[in-house]
């Protein structure tokens, strides 16, 4: 890695400054050693993540699956998709944490501990789409920056929790309520206590819906650090950045919640189509909210092999946002014909649908399996990247995997 490179070249003094303390001996260090003191931290072992998961960046944490890895039907700890925007808190222990509710719009300002939340209000278990909303955002051209997520920015875990209407009604909110922003305590990467890494959250209507959650369990144990120990705000079929971590104060606000990453361009998209590489105004932008309809092959992997006398089995999930899918189909002539699939209902509103189907090739050769999936209200995913967007945000571009048929 290049800041490897650069440590190595540093010298001893430009180390001691990086770590802080004098080296002691470090005239007899061999020339080409790595100092393990300065070895970056190893995620899978960190994170007990699957071989397979691939590492986009390490400061902050940001982490994807691959398609085939998120084949079952609730994603496992290992196979979700980590996407930080600061630096992971350290030090948190579950017994002093407080959530405090506060802001324009409450009656009072009110704090709970955790056993407060657990046995004040009645919990209740969902199983919750989370996808970021720039998964996908490799497939852009020009490239927009920010992580090159390709397909794996996606899950759909078990959370357990409290309904965050239920809190809001206990505190008491007044009718100019417009907007929940999170508060966290991630550290900014500059190390900076002062700044915010991320403050987004969710406009009132979406705040009381029923599958909003104040998470405290995921999978049916304690949340992982990782994913937010010990509070998550959980907002399934939003871009998965309105689902704050590690929670300790909500904003109850009488107007668009202002914090860290909810101006600019950040989580926005253009409020009419534009060219591609077109410098767009930020007035110009508008707030992700439900995400669009989209589905994943996650059975076979792409690249297989099958025999022409063997019918393939296909499987995967859609998804579309608020929103249920209504139709999944797949294609083998590049979209020219298609084919409806099996789907499932979801197990619960905001969930993924399972779907699946089965396929004989007509010959043998190169095949491209495509997906497409429908919701509700007619709105089919694009067989191609939809429109360019200066963030790189959105792609619901058909999944595509590739099969050899001998």
């Amino acid at each position: 890695m290049k800041r490897r490179k650069f440590l190595r070249n540093a010298g001893f003094s430009g180390i001691a400054s990086f770590t802080g303390l004098n080296i002691v001996f470090g005239a007899n260090i061999p020339e080409g050693y790595e100092i393990l003191g300065l070895q970056e931290p190893d995620p899978f072992k960190m994170f007990d993540l699957d071989s397979e998961m691939i590492v986009l960046n390490n400061k902050p944490f940001n982490i994807e699956a691959q398609a085939h890895l998120l084949d079952d039907k609730i994603t496992p700890n290992s196979k979700m998709f980590i996407r930080n925007n600061g630096l992971i808190p350290k030090s948190i222990h579950a017994d002093q944490w407080k959530l405090e509710i506060m802001g324009e719009s409450v009656k009072e300002i009110k704090s709970y501990t955790l056993d407060e939340l657990k046995t004040k209000f009645k919990s209740y278990t969902y199983q919750l789409t989370l996808e970021c909303g720039g998964n996908g955002r490799s497939e852009f051209d020009p490239p927009a920056k920010g992580n090159q997520w390709t397909v794996g920015a996606v899950h759909c875990a078990q959370w357990t929790g409290v309904r965050l209407k239920d809190v809001l009604e206990d505190v008491g909110i007044n009718e100019d309520a417009v907007y929940v922003g999170y508060h966290a305590r991630d550290v900014h990467l500059s190390g900076d206590s002062s700044k915010e890494p991320i403050s987004r959250g969710v406009p009132i209507r979406k705040a009381y819906q029923n599958e909003t959650l104040l998470a405290y369990e995921m999978n049916g144990a304690p949340i992982p650090l990782v994913h937010g120990f010990p509070l998550r705000l959980v907002a399934g079929g939003w871009p998965a950045s309105a689902s704050g971590k590690w929670i300790h104060q909500l904003s109850v606000r009488n107007k668009e919640h202002d914090g860290s990453k909810m101006g600019g361009m950040s989580y926005r998209v253009p409020k009419f189509p534009v060219s591609p590489g077109e410098k767009v105004d930020e007035g110009d932008m508008k707030i992700i909210e439900s995400m669009p309809v989209k589905s994943l092959i996650t059975y076979p992997k792409t690249g297989a092999t099958f025999k022409k006398s063997k019918i393939l089995h296909i499987r995967g999930h859609a998804w579309a946002g608020e929103l249920e899918v209504s139709k999944m189909e797949y294609s083998i002539d590049f979209g020219a014909t298609w084919v409806s699939c099996d789907l499932e209902r979801p197990l619960n509103r905001l969930a993924w649908q399972h779907f699946k189907a089965d396929i004989l090739f007509p010959q043998k050769g190169y095949y491209e399996v495509w997906a497409k999936a429908t919701d509700a209200d007619g709105n089919a995913q694009p067989m191609l990247v939809p429109g360019w967007n200066p963030k790189g945000y959105l792609n619901n571009a058909c999944h595509r995997i590739a099969v050899k048929v001998v």
